[in-house]
């Protein structure tokens, strides 16, 4: 199971994560989030971050030849896209970096929703639904998922904390990629607790060797 880390905001905790087995690193470039990065550090975020963890740029509606720079100014390898973009805003994207595309979970969510996406992105990720776009540090009910049906694999977000490890688990869902963690792994916005992490890694790591 990948793990991708979201919503990292300090160039020091960043280089304390990178000793960690972590597949994903997500910088939210949001303005409305309380995550959102500083550009001052730009030049010392990028050579913090090894090339065996990949860097995720975080866009909510954002403009495409803004998301375009960014993803040169940061080395980004993956756009995720959490906000309303179009099948068409994807496409375009994709010849600039590897696409993520979001989607918020409500009870009644139809998968077929996500279809037009899937000529175009690599992974999908599903969080649960709030007004801000993610990072309300609530789960959604994961047993949805058992009616995916299609081959492109996703990722888990919302509300996980180090004690789902084992529930995470038990889905046994084929297409399960990576699991995406933020905010109930903070000591604040933008500044992950390590010790945290350490704990799920090692749990989940167990627990999908039983």
């Amino acid at each position: 199971m990948k793990i991708k880390v979201c919503g990292l905001k300090y160039p020091s905790n960043i280089e304390e994560l990178i000793d960690l087995p972590i597949d994903y690193m997500g910088m939210i470039f949001y303005k409305k989030s309380p995550r959102f990065i500083d550009e001052i550090f730009k030049k010392e975020l990028i050579e913090k971050i090894p090339q065996t963890i990949k860097k995720v740029g975080v866009f909510v509606n954002e403009n495409k030849e803004l998301i375009i720079e960014q993803i040169l100014n940061y080395k980004l390898n993956f756009i995720q896209l959490h906000g309303n973009e179009t099948p068409e805003d994807c496409l375009d994207i994709s010849y600039h970096a590897k696409i993520i595309k979001a989607f918020q979970i409500k009870t009644d969510f139809n998968f077929k929703s996500v279809e037009p996406y899937i000529p175009f992105v690599d992974y999908f990720l599903f969080d649960t639904a709030t007004e801000n776009f993610g990072g309300s540090g609530q789960t959604f009910n994961w047993q949805i998922l058992k009616h995916y049906p299609y081959d492109i694999p996703f990722f888990l977000s919302g509300g996980i904390d180090e004690n789902y490890a084992e529930e995470i688990n038990k889905l046994k869902l084929p297409k399960l990629a990576a699991v995406d963690i933020n905010s109930k792994f903070e000591i604040s916005p933008g500044l992950k607790n390590i010790s945290k992490i350490k704990q799920f890694i090692s749990k989940l790591n167990t627990n999908d060797n039983k």
